[in-house]
Order: structure tokens, then sequence, then C-alpha cells
């Protein structure tokens, strides 16, 4: 009798005797690691999987895997399944970088949504209706500010469900949030801006966009009512705001910066780009409307189906004051970047018929549940600790003990399988540092049956740091 199974990267056969699958089995596995047919660090198939593959009983093959990892020729590691030892059978394992830990296998980083939740049947359905139903003409090359039809749901959309003040012409359809924030830097940057203010916490990536484009970004504080632009010079084109939820401390800016920010605008002449991050994830209340309300001339508003529908869709939208649209529609040109009018019409039609208001709320519920049970284990596990932020989006903050290391935290983790940053990593280099110990938990990263292990090694690494 003869078997195999594959997984990733490999296919491997067995020979089982029939009349002895258990005892040949042991003997194959034993016989595949000294040959080094399975290599040291290979992850061998569940229990359930391998049977299935090979026509033998689960209780079987779970026995070889106990007997073979109480010989040392594999291991188990809580939550991960079986491995092959690294010292199998005296085979010296491949040689790798001391310094790099055990590759992640969870995620609880910021800012990142569970792609898990995508909503495949109802983006399937979406692209099937944008496919069988778009006129020729619109199978062409788009318009560079995007499709008009999408274009058009947007400006309802937005105005409905965060308050903007938008009209089709006004919206510009983009890659993602980077991509567009590269376009308003470039444009900036033509008229004659050279310094872009930027919240002191924030992601590098929109740092490194923003020197990208020839302009250097400058720090503004933040506290616990956001962004402090009291000391916001007129030498800046810009400030780029997280306003709605700030990343990562997950405070909203207070009501007197928001006006502060757009008087700012209106006195200088400068632009407030709003990072609309989490705008559609409030929890307590109703959401905070968008800043963009409160001067549509002075402020453009950007946002993307990352969160409320997965990255891989491709997509985000600005709304753009009339005097800067012309340099944004004029960047993109230069650019070439055209953005797929398939995936536009899709992303149109699940807003026609509000599948993304559904997935929206869905995915509301779930994400308030994630955070409640993390207050929850924190209040009750980690004594000195607190959750801190607006009870919104898909992170948060854990404040830690003053004096305790963000970092080790972040080793000790890593050493688990687990991603997971400080709140330090995130501050712009050179910035006077005047926040206490924190780490960020993005709790909307991982697959829900696997959030609570998740929570489980965030915990222990905290705790680990703490108790030494």
């Amino acid at each position: 009798m003869s078997g195999s199974w594959a997984i990733p990267g490999l296919d491997l056969h067995l020979e089982l005797d029939p009349g002895r699958k258990a005892a040949s089995l042991e003997h194959a596995l034993r016989a595949a690691v000294r040959d080094r047919r399975l290599v040291a660090g290979t992850r061998l198939p569940s229990t359930r999987t391998l049977a299935g593959d090979l026509g033998i009983a689960r209780n079987s093959v779970a026995d070889v895997y106990a007997q073979l990892t109480a010989e040392g020729w594999f291991e188990a590691r809580v939550g991960a399944g079986t491995w092959v030892s690294e010292h199998a059978g005296g085979v010296a394992p491949v040689e790798e970088p001391a310094a790099q830990p055990r590759r992640a296998m969870l995620d609880l980083r910021g800012g990142i949504p569970d792609t898990s939740g995508f909503p495949r049947r109802a983006w399937a359905a979406a692209a099937r209706r944008a496919a069988l139903d778009a006129p020729a003409a619109e199978l062409g090359y788009a318009p560079d500010a995007g499709a008009p039809a999408l274009r058009a749901s947007l400006a309802e959309y937005l105005g409905r469900t965060r308050g903007v003040v938008a009209t089709p012409d006004r919206v510009m359809v983009g890659h993602g949030f980077g991509e567009l924030l590269g376009l308003a830097c470039r444009a900036l940057a033509a008229g004659g801006a050279r310094r872009i203010a930027v919240e002191e916490v924030g992601h590098e990536s929109h740092r490194e966009i923003i020197r990208a484009a020839g302009l250097t970004p400058v720090p503004v504080p933040v506290d616990g009512d956001g962004a402090d632009l009291g000391r916001l010079g007129d030498d800046v084109g810009a400030v780029l705001l997280t306003a709605a939820h700030q990343f990562p401390t997950g405070v909203p800016l207070a009501s007197a910066r928001r006006i502060a920010a757009v008087r700012w605008a209106e006195r200088t002449g400068g632009f407030v780009i709003e990072d609309d991050y989490d705008g559609e994830f409030r929890y307590d209340r109703r959401a905070i409307g968008a800043l963009q309300s409160l001067s549509p001339e002075h402020v453009l508003y950007a946002g993307t189906a990352s969160k409320s529908l997965a990255p891989a869709v491709g997509l985000g939208w600005a709304v753009v004051p009339d005097r800067l649209l012309p340099a944004l529609v004029a960047e993109r040109r230069r650019s070439g970047a055209a953005v797929d009018v398939l995936n536009q019409l899709a992303l149109h039609a699940m807003i026609d018929s509000h599948e993304l208001d559904r997935n929206v709320r869905r995915l509301r519920a779930e994400y308030r549940s994630r955070r409640l049970a993390l207050e929850s284990r924190v209040v009750d596990e980690l004594p000195g600790c607190r959750v801190t932020g607006l009870s919104a989006g898909l992170h948060c903050l854990l404040e830690l003990p003053p004096g305790t290391s963000e970092g080790r935290i972040t080793e000790e983790a890593a050493l688990a399988g687990l991603r997971f940053d400080g709140l330090r990593s995130f501050r712009l280099p050179g910035t006077e540092w005047r926040h206490p110990p924190a780490m960020v938990v993005g709790y909307g990263a991982p697959p829900a049956h696997r959030f609570d292990e998740a929570l489980d090694l965030a915990i222990r690494a905290v705790s680990a740091v703490l108790d030494d």
C-alpha cells in the first residue's frame, strides 16, 4: 500500500504495509527524516489531513506523531502543529541567521483588517454585474479621475455615512491612500510647498511618500486631544491628520483643534489632508463626522476600501478642493497609474446595492466584540496596564507601567510567533518623546478563530517582561 500527501512546496510519497499501517507509517516517516526527504523545520500536515490522504485511522496517525515526538524526531508546538525537529536523527539543521526570530504566524499590528472576513460572494456578484452590465464605452481607459459611475456613488455614500461635502466631479479614485497622498504631495511641491506637518506618531510609509515627493515632514505633537496645532506655522504647505481616530494613539481630534486646523488652512492658504483612517468604525456612539465638512475648499478628504472590504481590492478615493484638483489630475496623468475600471465598477455595484453598508455593519459588530474581549482580559490578567484610546477602529493602545521596555515585549512576542509593536516604533525620528510606554494592539488582523490565541500570546509576552 502506498500513499502521499502534499504540503506547500512539498509532495511526499510513503510506502505502507496494509497489514501494519501504523507501524509502517512510523517507519516510513522516520526514514523520510533520516534520508532528508523531510528536512528539519518542515511543518507536518494535521493528523486529520494525513489520515484522510493515506486512508488510515486518525488515531493511528496521532499515535505515530506522539511516538516520533517522544523520540525527538518531531516536535509539537502549541497552537502551531507538529514539525520535524531541528536535531532529528542527528542531522544538522539548515543554518539560518541567528538574529532572525521564528517566522511570525499571528499578527497584532495596528491598522491591519481581518481579510478572512472579505465578503467573497457579494464581491463576486458585484464583479459579475460589472462585467455583464458595463456598456462597451466604459470598458476603455478610465478618465484620469476615475470611472464616473463610481465617483457618483462615492459622492453619495461619503455624504451619507461620513458627512463629506462631495460632488462626483470632485471625487478622485486611486489605488489606495498611499497613491493619493503621493499625488497630493507632488502637486503641492510643484506649487512651491517645501514642508508638510505630520502627527509625531504615525505611519513611516506615509512619511516616506512625503519625502519622495521632495517635501520635508515636520512633527506636530499628539496628546489626549489629538494633534496639537497651536504651534503650526505658516511655512508648511499642508498638515496630514488622522482626525477621526488618530493612528496609533487612538484618540479623536478634539473639536477646538478641528476648528483650529481649518482656520489655519483658511488663513495661510494651505491644505489639510484628512486620512479618514477607521472613520467608519465607532462602537460606543455615532461616528464622528469628517473634518472636511467644516471647510471643503481647504480639506482634501481621503479614504479606502482596505478596512471596509480588504486591501486586495486596491481602491481608495479622495474628495479634492477645486483649486487642487487640476494639479492632482495632472500628476495622475504624468504617473500613468490608471486604476482598472472593472474593479471600480464592482465597487460601484457594492455601494449601489448597499452590500458595502451591510459589510461595514457586520465588521463593526465583530471588531467591537474583539475590543471588549481585549479590555476584559487586560483588567483580569495585566494589573498595572490599561487599554486607552477611542472605542473605535481596528486598534487601541495597551498602556504599560512606567519604565517597561516596549522593545523587549516585541522581542518576546516574536519568539512566540506574534507580530506586536510598541508605540515608540511609530514616532518621527528626532522628536521629543513624551508618551508613556504602550503597545499598539491591532485587534483587527487575526482571523476570528485565532483571535483568542493571538491575545494569549500578547498577554504572555507582556507578563513575561513585567514579571522579569
